[in-house]
């Protein structure tokens, strides 16, 4: 099985709450292979008040949180019983376990908050193969060759008529071959 992202239900106002309480959970029980990350989907809005700049986080998703986590009996127990947890998006109730966000729908959540579903540091390097799977090179292979860390990007060689050429992409817009 491999670790996927769920939306999580909570009460409104209580999502920094469940999110600390969840990860406290994980590690007490000794299930960080299972739940790996507890986001609350936010972005930074400037606002600009009688000529003073004021920076503004907007919960994007209010009384929401991601769990990227393998979907086991322990695990979807830990997380529907988490104080301030009302349920799972995508599960029809009566034990049935929740469908998965798409890797396009998380990706563009996490790309509005400068984050990537992929761990550039330990699972991208330099030489790697990818599949671009966004974009306008959307369906052509290439091999990374340059990763900038700072603003999730990739310096991707694809073979364009015959020659090798470089094109920059979101690191959501890639797969590893």
């Amino acid at each position: 099985m491999e670790k996927e992202w769920y939306v999580v239900n909570t009460y409104s106002g209580h999502e920094a709450k469940v999110k600390e309480k969840l990860e406290a959970k994980a590690e007490s029980m000794g299930m960080q292979d299972y739940i790996y990350r507890v986001i609350i989907p936010e972005t930074t809005e400037v606002e600009v008040k009688d000529g003073v700049k004021h920076e503004k986080v907007k919960k994007m998703f209010p009384g929401y949180v991601l769990v990227e986590m393998v979907m086991s009996d322990e695990a979807w127990y830990i997380v529907r019983n988490t104080p301030g947890v009302t349920g799972f998006i995508g599960s029809s109730g009566k034990g049935a376990k929740p469908t998965p966000l798409l890797p396009q729908e998380i990706d563009k959540i996490l790309a509005n908050m400068g984050m990537s579903r992929v761990n550039i540091e330990s699972e991208m390097s330099v030489g790697d193969k990818v599949n671009i799977v966004d974009g306008p090179f959307k369906g052509m292979m290439g091999k990374v060759d340059n990763i900038d860390l700072e603003n999730n990007r990739l310096n991707v060689l694809i073979d364009l008529f015959g020659q090798e050429t470089p094109v920059e992409v979101e690191v959501y817009q890639v797969s590893k071959a």
